[in-house]
């Protein structure tokens, strides 16, 4: 029988490192501004620092969830959060735009190999009907990441300067590993082979995509270099894709990505919602930093503030919704607390003028808090509630990359949707197009025309989530499970459910 009498403080260790992860990402946003002008970078270069992270992050989750499962997800956990730290160093010490981009895809790898583990222990260490309240813990997370990543970014940034957000991951990476290797238990390993050719044709297809997607605008979507096109990049990609899909289905092994875990309808259902809310989430704060700092002149601290209500209701209410959804069907917070986040973006499109009154952005972040804490411990725990422990790491791979996939295609996404609309909101000669080279706050002529550009792309993450809130709808009412600790097997109680019918 494994150690998991005290799951809560193997838990809270894993916190921390997730904790960072998620604090890492909030102040690359806040500090976009002050990179392009620290290392002489364009926005569309700048994106990049963004965006090759999270192609690093979500290219491997796939592997290193299997890898989970086969070394023990302690070990891969503790093996990760030291790459990250040591990446993090990298990227502060970086002195020019592609040194930092290869820094932060190392950051990326780093994140890759912890992300699964976090999930693939909360399944093996608490029982079903008590995942909930672990999960609403890790959802809370994500509200005050929200919350101390801007401000404490904000606050490093203006008085020391944008190589500090990542140095301040090294003290924080250091306590997370000592807690980690002191209260995480080393849980059943289990056997895999792992398959070679998955891993391949599901990188090289995402690499294709999100780059033909990213550089579209860059290239006009016209030719890259000789008969590369950008069409071709992202046809390319997804004829790759297809590939990989159909190599999952007649690998006569053990493919990388065990499609009967897609039998599970609520599996399926919650890995389309977590796209969306990767999507948006990784999309909508970009718009929104520029046009604070950019159009109202604030600084990185300043325009952080005002994303405290997202944070602190968020980070408070999310341990509730997580002890609710133990009890009742999660579907409708899920589909509810998407639909309040659609509104409050939609509400931020709509204030996003040069003379509205800033304090005003303050009701839409209160609404975005709000349904964050609806969000995260509800999709987390449909999607996990029936799987096996041997399968928890293949799981939560599946789940954390579909949730990365997301966030990729929407920072893509949207750096395509800002350039378009620069270049035909500001008068010619404006920085838009494809050159868009600028920093500080912007002439008063240009500021109308930005505030339209950045109020446009919001819609974007806007729409996307109202899908993941129509997929929500359909999830199937959660059936009793029993838990043998043992074992680790959660299984139907077919009994149960026969006894309440």
């Amino acid at each position: 029988m494994e150690e998991i009498e005290r799951p809560w403080p193997a838990l809270w260790a894993l916190v921390v490192g997730f904790f960072m992860i998620l604090v890492d990402t909030t102040i690359v946003s806040v500090a976009n501004p002050s990179i392009m002008e620290g290392v002489g970078a364009d926005i569309n270069s700048v994106i990049w620092v963004t965006s090759a992270y999270l192609l690093a992050y979500a290219v491997p989750l796939l592997i290193t969830g299997r890898l989970g499962d086969r070394f023990g997800p302690k070990r891969l956990y503790l093996t990760g959060l030291a790459v990250f730290t040591v990446a993090s160093l990298w990227c502060g010490l970086s002195g020019d735009i592609h040194t930092l981009i290869t820094a932060r895809v190392l950051q990326g790898l780093g994140a890759a190999l912890m992300t699964p583990q976090t999930m693939a222990v909360i399944t093996r260490i608490f029982p079903p009907n008590r995942r909930g309240a672990a999960l609403g813990l890790w959802g809370a997370t994500a509200g005050v990441a929200t919350l101390v990543g801007p401000v404490l970014g904000g606050v490093l940034v203006d008085s020391l300067g944008w190589e500090w957000i990542f140095f301040i991951n090294i003290p924080v990476g250091i306590v997370g590993f000592i807690f980690a290797w002191r209260f995480v238990p080393s849980l059943k390993q289990h056997q895999h082979r792992f398959d070679i050719p998955g891993v391949i044709l599901s990188a090289v297809g995402l690499f294709l995509l999100v780059f033909g997607i990213q550089e579209g605008e860059t290239y006009n979507w016209g030719t890259i270099v000789g008969p590369i096109s950008v069409w071709s990049l992202i046809i390319a990609g997804l004829v790759v894709l297809v590939g990989f899909v159909l190599w999952q289905r007649f690998n006569k092994g053990e493919p990388l990505l065990p499609l009967s875990l897609f039998a599970d309808r609520n599996f399926s259902l919650a890995n389309i919602g977590i796209t969306t809310v990767g999507f948006t989430v990784t999309a909508f704060g970009l718009p929104l930093i520029f046009y604070y700092q950019l159009v109202r002149g604030m600084s990185p601290t300043e325009s952080a503030l005002l994303l405290i209500p997202t944070a602190v209701i968020s980070g408070g209410l999310a341990p509730v919704v997580g002890k609710i959804i133990d009890r009742v069907n999660p579907k409708y917070i899920t589909s509810g607390a998407l639909i309040l986040m659609s509104v409050g973006l939609f509400w931020n499109s709509a204030l996003m003028h040069p003379d509205t009154p800033i304090l005003l952005f303050l009701l839409p972040s209160a609404v975005l808090g709000l349904a964050n804490a609806g969000i995260w411990a509800p999709l987390s725990s449909t999607a996990t509630r029936n799987l096996p422990p041997q399968q928890a790491g293949a799981g939560s791979g599946v789940y954390n990359t579909t949730r990365q996939i997301g966030a990729v295609l929407g920072s893509a996404a949207i750096a395509v949707l800002i350039q378009s609309r620069l270049a035909a909101e500001l008068p010619s000669g404006g920085p838009g197009g494809s050159a868009m080279q600028f920093s500080g706050q912007l002439p008063d002529a240009l500021k109308e025309g930005f505030s339209t550009a950045m109020g446009q792309a919001i819609m974007l993450p806007a729409a996307v989530i109202l899908l993941g809130a129509a997929v929500a709808l359909f999830f199937a009412k959660p059936q009793p499970v029993s838990w043998d600790p043992t074992t680790e097997t959660a299984v139907k109680d077919q009994e149960a459910s026969a006894s309440q019918a």
